[in-house]
């Protein structure tokens, strides 16, 4: 029987050989240098008499996903509402300073602003085409055909 311990312990063992280790430690004839191993192998005979008779109640998380789900639904809607309320409230606010005016004077101004405006911008494109004719007419002169 030692060396059949042994070698169990070494991880060595078939399962014949196991059970009969199991049925030896669990009949009344235990020698007593191995009485401090039969704990070991009554276990085996205890948890298979042993049965779960304790009802678990499982909590889905289903139903918290759904909460979740419509919760981050509403607050993306109300975002979205949210936006596009203050973005036409802007756009009303725009279209209503969109060069309507009661004064001729003040229309004058304001075309006489958007005029200069428009003549500065032009002639900064002009000053930059001129670059580009210089530029023509050097590669001209390098590349002559």
């Amino acid at each position: 029987m030692e060396a059949l311990l042994e070698k169990y312990f070494e991880g060595e063992t078939s399962i014949a050989e196991e059970n009969e280790l199991k049925e030896y430690f669990s009949s009344s004839n235990v020698a007593p240098d191995f009485e401090q191993y039969r704990p070991l192998f009554g276990y085996f005979t205890e948890a298979r008499e042993q049965k779960f008779t304790n009802n678990v109640s499982l909590i889905s998380k289903k139903p918290k996903a759904l909460w979740l789900s419509i919760a981050a639904s509403v607050v993306v809607l109300i975002g979205v509402g949210a936006y596009t309320y203050f973005n036409s409230m802007e756009t009303e606010k725009e279209s209503k300073e969109l060069g309507t005016y009661d004064d001729p004077e003040e229309a004058f101004e304001a075309t006489q602003k958007a005029l200069a405006m428009l003549s500065t911008n032009v002639n900064v494109g002009v000053g930059g085409v001129q670059c580009l004719q210089v530029y023509e007419v050097t590669k001209d002169k390098v590349f002559v055909e």
